[in-house]
């Protein structure tokens, strides 16, 4: 397990109208103690395989936080302050950085953020006044009145500080372009990578689902549940029913969940699931907004007992095991997401990569499933459009 969180890298402020990306809550946390020493910017090779777009009509974003302030990277790889007067005449910023030859460098500098890509279309970031200075409104692609709504683009999320890298692609949003990424250093590494032709499968099988159809937007991209509800796409009530059954059952049994901490004894009185263990701790009964986000009922604070408890509960109702196992975490993924009533999203995602890693939801790096990788002596990243087909 990194120092980072994983969770937090992965966290979606960009559900609110001033979105500041997920990863730059950790280059705040980083900070907080006596600062390392600045390490030299990290060659970012960009890779345009997609196949269905050429370079002239893919731009590239590189925006997130210097632990400080939120930044952006410019083409020739410094790191600037997100400005008022950084917006257009059209109202919006232009930080787009365009792709040229088989592979484009840009320069990283530490930072925490998202490198987001656009397809066909640049993207339309808004810087606006705060009462801690500039800051900027990201895209939110599940909301129809958005700007950047009719636009075809993704990202990943990642850390660089003091030489090393923690990075993911990530769905807990949505899902749009095929990326992968890759680390090399202490090792060669890569996740991410779909196999072939499943893009077009990931839009099908979520489709073929009638409870998750109306999250497929076009071709243009595949709404995260969460946000399906928020934009009347997808039943509130949806896990109700597992949830009400998992409730009764560990009225008359344990539920077992292990954490670094140690063993956790669970049992349910109410609308109230109450563990003993290296720690009191309890949850409400979540509902399925709780579930979808990991947050709400099921919230993970940073405290070393009710957090992990929080994450790996969180996991197991998004997988669908924890009537099956009374015993948590699993590490079957053949065990996971069984029946009709299950996350069909986060599991389309799954069954789409090579490595079957991904980040479906925000508790799946519970397991070592999700499609993150990490090196403290990073050397080079690269980020891949894969093949559309």
């Amino acid at each position: 397990m990194s120092p980072f969180s994983r969770r937090v890298l992965l966290r979606s402020a960009a559900a609110t109208a001033l979105a500041v990306p997920a990863g730059a809550l950790i280059a705040q946390q980083a900070s907080a103690g006596s600062p390392s020493q600045p390490k030299a910017a990290l060659p970012l090779k960009i890779v345009n395989n997609s196949g269905a777009y050429d370079n002239a009509s893919i731009y590239l974003y590189i925006v997130g936080n210097d632990g400080t302030n939120q930044c952006y990277v410019t083409p020739e790889g410094e790191l600037r302050q997100v400005q008022l007067s950084d917006n257009g005449p059209d109202g919006y910023t232009d930080y787009a950085i365009s792709l040229s030859g088989n592979e484009t460098t840009v320069q990283l500098p530490e930072m925490s953020g998202r490198i987001y890509v656009s397809c066909g279309e640049k993207l339309k970031f808004k810087a606006v006044g705060t009462d801690q200075g500039a800051s900027l409104a990201y895209p939110a692609a599940w909301v129809e009145s958005d700007p950047n709504y009719p636009i075809v683009h993704d990202c990943a999320e990642f850390t660089y500080k003091g030489g090393a890298m923690y990075c993911n692609t990530t769905m807990v949003d949505m899902f749009s372009v095929p990326l992968a990424i890759g680390l090399k250093g202490a090792s060669d590494q890569t996740t991410g990578t779909l196999k072939p032709g499943a893009r077009a499968g990931i839009f099908d099988q979520v489709k073929g689902v009638e409870a998750f159809s109306r999250l497929v937007i076009d071709d243009k991209r595949v709404i995260a549940p969460g946000h399906g509800l928020g934009a009347g796409l997808f039943a509130e009530d949806y896990f109700a029913s597992y949830i009400d059954e998992v409730w009764s059952a560990y009225q008359g049994k344990d539920l077992k969940v292990t954490t670094n901490a140690g063993d956790f004894t669970g049992r349910v009185a109410g609308d109230t699931l109450s563990f003993t263990g290296p720690a009191s701790v309890s949850f409400s009964k979540p509902t399925t907004k709780d579930v979808l986000f990991c947050d709400g009922a099921l919230a993970a604070p940073n405290d070393g007992t009710t957090g992990p408890v929080a994450a790996i509960l969180g996991a197991a109702f998004n997988r669908t095991t924890l009537l099956s196992t009374a015993e948590q975490p699993t590490s079957d993924p053949a065990a996971f997401y069984q029946g009709d009533l299950t996350h069909h999203y986060a599991k389309a995602m799954h069954a789409a990569t090579e490595d079957g890693k991904a980040y479906g939801f925000a508790f799946d790096d519970v397991g070592g499933f999700a499609s993150y990788i990490e090196d403290g002596g990073v050397q080079e990243m690269t980020l891949t459009l894969t093949p559309f087909g």
